[in-house]
C-alpha cells in the first residue's frame, strides 16, 4: 500500500526532517542550491524534497565541506522500475561525495534491495567526465576497517545517513550510530567536488545538509 504522501510530508516538515532540528554546523540545501543531473526533485513544504522517479542524481551547486547528511523517509518503490546499467534491479538511496563529475565520485549508499546493506564505493575514471565517456565503468567497493549492519528501511520511518571525512578516513553514520569506517584510497582523496544525492527505484521525502568548505 502506498503511503499517503501529503500526510507524511506534513509530518516530515513539522518534525524538521529525520530529527527535531537541522543538524548543527550544517547548511540545508534547498532545491535552488542543487543541480539535478538526472531525474527530477519535487519541492514540498518547508523545503522538504520528494523523489518519485526511478533514477535521480543531484549535486550541490557550490563546493561543500567534509560532512554531508541525508535525512529521509522511504515511501515505497517507484511505480516504474529501471535496472542499473549492469542489469541489476537495485533499490537504494545515498550520498554522493567529492563528486568531481559523472565519472569520478565517491558514494555512500544505503541499499534496500535486492540485498540490504550499506556500501561505500568509488567510481574513478581518470580523464573521463561524462556518462558518454565512462558509462558504468570504474566502480570499486571500498573495504571498511569496521562496519555494522544497517537497519531495514520500512515505509514511513524517518532515517539519517551521514558521512564525515576526518583526515584520510571516512566515517558513515546511520541514524547517528557508526556503520562504516575506513581509510580512503589516494584515488578518492584526489577528487575535488561537492556533495549530493542519488536514488534508484525508490520514492522518498528528504532533506540534504552539507558543511561549508
Amino acid at each position: 500500500m502506498r503511503i499517503g504522501v501529503a500526510a507524511l510530508m506534513a509530518a516530515f516538515a513539522a518534525s524538521g526532517g529525520a530529527g527535531p532540528r537541522d543538524p548543527p554546523g550544517l547548511v540545508r540545501l534547498r532545491l535552488a542550491g542543487l543541480r539535478v543531473t538526472e531525474g527530477k526533485l519535487l519541492p514540498g513544504p518547508d523545503d522538504v524534497l520528494r523523489i518519485e522517479e526511478p533514477k535521480v542524481r543531484a549535486v550541490a551547486r557550490s563546493l561543500s565541506g567534509a560532512v554531508a547528511e541525508l535525512r529521509f523517509a522511504y515511501l515505497g518503490p517507484t511505480s516504474r522500475q529501471e535496472p542499473l546499467s549492469s542489469g541489476e534491479m537495485r533499490r537504494q538511496i545515498g550520498l554522493k561525495l567529492r563528486a568531481e563529475d559523472g565519472c569520478n565520485v565517491l558514494y555512500a549508499m544505503w541499499r534496500l534491495a535486492p540485498k540490504p546493506g550499506l556500501v561505500v564505493s568509488l567510481k574513478r575514471n581518470p580523464g573521463q567526465h561524462s556518462w558518454g565517456d565512462c558509462g558504468a565503468s570504474g566502480y570499486a567497493n571500498l573495504r571498511p576497517r569496521r562496519s555494522s549492519p544497517a537497519p531495514a528501511l520500512d515505509p514511513g520511518v524517518r532515517h539519517s545517513l551521514r558521512a564525515e571525512q576526518r583526515g584520510n578516513d571516512l566515517i558513515v553514520l546511520v541514524d547517528g550510530a557508526p556503520a562504516w569506517e575506513g581509510t580512503l584510497p589516494a584515488e578518492a582523496l584526489s577528487l575535488q567536488g561537492p556533495a549530493g544525492l542519488r536514488s534508484d527505484n525508490g520514492r522518498f521525502e528528504l532533506q540534504l545538509f552539507v558543511s561549508e568548505p
